[in-house]
C-alpha cells in the first residue's frame, strides 16, 4: 500500500469518527497532556486497540522523544497506519483476547503508559478485567493507564441527556458503515478486506460499562488511584496509576 492511498483512507477514517466522538481532537490532546505530565522524558507508551493509529500518531507528534507502540487485531487498519503514519514506532498485530498476546509486543522493558481510545468497550466485563490485570503487569510502578471511552450512565434521565448532547455535538457526513462499504469497494484493499473478514467476521457488539465497574476492575488489577480527568457527556478519560 502506498502512503498516498493510506492517507486518503486515514483522512476519511478521521472524518467518520468525528460523527461519534464530540471534541475528538480535544480528547486526543487531553490524553497527550496526561501522558506528558505523568511520565515525562522518553516514555514507552503502549496504545491498545489502536486501530489505524489515530491516537498513536498524535502522541508521537506530541511526545517526539517517546517510543509509541500500537497493538490491534484488525489487519486492514494496521496496514493503513503502517503506510500512512511513519511517526509511530511500531504497530503490532495481536489479539488482546488471546492468551500470551503480550509476547508479540517484543518489549525489552516495562511500559510507562498504556493508552486506549474508543476500543475497550468491545470487551465484556470478564475479558476487560483480565486485560486490565495484564496491562498492570506490563506497567512500571508509577506508570499510568489512560482509557478514553463512552461509559454507561446508570441514571436513565441523565443517560438520555448525555446521548442527546453527544448527537448534537458530533459531525455529519460519512458514517462507520458507509466508510467500510467504501473500503470494501476499493480494489487495492481487496486482500486486506478478505483477511479482515476471515479473521474477525461479524462485529461482536458493545459492552459499555458504568464508571464504577471500571474502577472496581482496575482496583482488582492492582492499580492504586483511579479516577476520571476529563468528561464530555458520557465520554470519559479515566486514569489509573500503577
Amino acid at each position: 500500500m502506498t502512503p498516498e492511498l493510506a492517507q486518503v483512507w486515514l483522512e476519511r477514517w478521521d472524518a467518520q469518527q468525528e460523527r461519534y466522538v464530540a471534541d475528538r481532537e480535544a480528547r486526543f490532546a487531553a490524553i497527550g497532556e496526561v501522558v506528558a505530565q505523568a511520565v515525562p522524558g522518553s516514555p514507552l507508551v503502549l496504545d491498545v486497540g489502536c486501530g489505524p493509529g489515530s491516537l498513536s500518531v498524535r502522541l508521537a507528534r506530541r511526545l517526539p522523544s517517546a517510543e509509541v507502540v500500537g497493538v490491534d487485531v484488525d489487519p486492514l487498519l494496521l496496514a493503513l497506519g503502517r503506510a500512512g503514519y511513519p511517526e509511530i514506532s511500531r504497530l503490532v498485530d495481536a489479539d488482546l483476547r488471546a492468551p500470551g498476546w503480550t509476547a508479540a509486543l517484543g518489549l525489552d522493558r516495562k511500559v510507562d503508559a498504556v493508552v486506549s481510545t474508543t476500543a475497550l468497550h468491545y470487551l465484556p466485563k470478564e475479558q476487560l478485567g483480565a486485560l486490565y490485570a495484564e496491562l498492570g503487569g506490563l506497567l512500571r510502578p508509577g506508570g499510568v493507564l489512560v482509557n478514553a471511552d463512552n461509559v454507561l450512565e446508570e441514571q436513565p434521565a441523565v443517560a438520555t441527556l448525555a446521548t442527546a448532547l453527544r448527537r448534537t455535538m458530533t459531525a455529519g457526513g460519512e458514517d462507520w458503515s458507509a466508510w467500510w462499504r467504501a473500503v470494501e469497494a476499493e480494489p487495492a484493499l481487496a486482500d486486506l478486506v478478505a483477511e479482515r473478514e476471515r479473521r474477525l467476521g461479524a462485529h461482536g457488539g458493545d459492552h459499555h460499562l458504568p464508571l464504577r465497574t471500571h474502577r472496581e476492575l482496575l482496583r482488582q488489577a492492582g492499580f492504586g488511584e483511579v479516577g476520571p480527568v476529563w468528561q464530555m457527556g458520557d465520554d470519559v478519560i479515566l486514569v489509573a496509576v500503577r
